[in-house]
């Protein structure tokens, strides 16, 4: 009898341990009140939302996402970016929060946007904070929305780069995300923790996204709070190609900011956040 029960609790943690694992992202929850998801950047883990959250977790339960490979979250097979979707989704029913609010930054306002497409009726409000249903728009000027291989030669480079190249491209590049130097650090440490495979993998997932006609579908009201790097006249050309079948959406730009409007232009970005969930 006590070898059957030995085996039944081996099994049944065996288990348990293996679907935890297979988890596609962590939440940290805080404050009362109606519920706002929280998703960061691609690399970022939820202390990008940091700020937001000390203001809006006095008036709005908060959802604060680190998706897998990011921060200290296990990594998870491909496909990363359609697993998170499918997570999430599950989450949102049993958690009840289909009335919620959603902020996403980057990949996180393409999630969002990948969401509110698929279930039209689920959200109350959706804010995004520079982020566009097509990225691959931007890096493929005659982008028919031909797929990407995971292993194509530009990934393989890329798994291939020795920790101190990854690390050395990854702290130049901030510099062009964000103008606030003492967030850069902040971004590089957080991008120079991600676990390669996801970094490479992940980013083909979200160069293979194409979401321009299925926004159609939306029914929530979108407001978009947008950078203006490289320049305002280029910036909001791109937005209005992009977001022309959108129904209802509200395009806000941020003056001398980068992708990081929320480090960038700290003040207004809250301001407009509050004007919105109030």
């Amino acid at each position: 009898m006590k070898t059957s029960i030995f085996i039944l609790l081996f099994v049944t943690n065996f288990f348990t341990a293996n679907l935890f694992s297979q988890t596609s992202f962590s939440v940290e929850i805080k404050g009362k009140g109606n519920p706002i998801l929280l998703f960061p950047g691609f690399g970022c883990t939820g202390q990008v939302w940091d700020e937001t959250v000390a203001q809006v977790s006095k008036t709005h339960k908060c959802y604060i996402f680190t998706f897998a490979g990011f921060g200290n979250v296990k990594p998870i097979e491909k496909p990363w970016f359609a697993t998170i979707k499918t997570d999430l989704e599950k989450y949102i029913i049993e958690n009840k929060l289909k009335k919620s609010t959603l902020i996403g930054h980057s990949i996180g306002g393409t999630l969002s946007l990948w969401l509110a497409s698929s279930h039209p009726e689920w959200f109350k409000n959706i804010i995004i904070v520079d982020a566009l249903p097509a990225t691959a728009v931007l890096m493929f000027p005659n982008y028919k929305g031909d797929k990407i291989a995971y292993d194509n030669p530009q990934s393989k480079n890329m798994l291939e780069m020795s920790d101190e190249a990854f690390q050395s491209m990854n702290n130049q590049t901030v510099q062009y995300m964000s103008n606030n130097k003492d967030k850069q650090k902040l971004i590089a440490s957080m991008m120079n923790q991600t676990d390669r495979k996801t970094y490479v993998y992940g980013y083909v997932d979200m160069l293979n996204l194409d979401l321009r006609s299925d926004i159609a579908k939306i029914k929530t009201p979108v407001t978009i709070l947008a950078a203006t790097n490289p320049s305002l006249e280029i910036v909001t050309k791109t937005y209005k190609d992009q977001y022309k079948t959108l129904p209802t959406v509200n395009i806000l730009y941020a003056e001398n900011s980068a992708h990081f409007v929320m480090f960038d232009q700290p003040e207004w970005f809250l301001k407009q956040i509050a004007q919105i969930l109030n």
